[in-house]
C-alpha cells in the first residue's frame, strides 16, 4: 500500500506506549494496532486529529505516501522476498 503509517516513530519519540496512546485518544488498543500496522482501510479525521493532539504533531508526521514499485522494477534480491 502506498500510504505508510509512522505512528511507531512518533510513539518512540514521545516515549509513549500503544496502550497509553489508545486510552488518550479513545480507541481500543486493537483498533490502534490495525491503524499503526497499515491494515486500516480508512481513518476518521476525528481520530487523526486526536492522534495529532496527543502526540503533538502534524498529520504528515503520521502518514506519508510512497510510490508502489512494480515487480518489473524490483531488484533480483527483492523479487525473492
Amino acid at each position: 500500500m502506498p500510504i505508510v503509517v509512522d505512528i511507531d516513530v512518533m510513539l518512540a519519540r514521545r516515549k509513549m506506549s500503544v496502550g497509553e496512546l489508545a486510552e488518550r485518544i479513545g480507541i481500543t488498543p486493537a483498533n490502534l494496532a490495525v491503524l499503526k500496522n497499515g491494515r486500516a482501510k480508512a481513518v476518521r479525521f476525528t481520530t487523526l486529529a486526536a492522534l495529532c493532539e496527543v502526540l503533538d504533531c502534524q498529520p504528515g508526521d503520521l502518514l506519508r505516501w510512497e510510490a508502489e514499485r512494480l515487480a518489473d522494477e524490483a531488484t533480483p534480491a527483492e523479487r525473492h522476498l
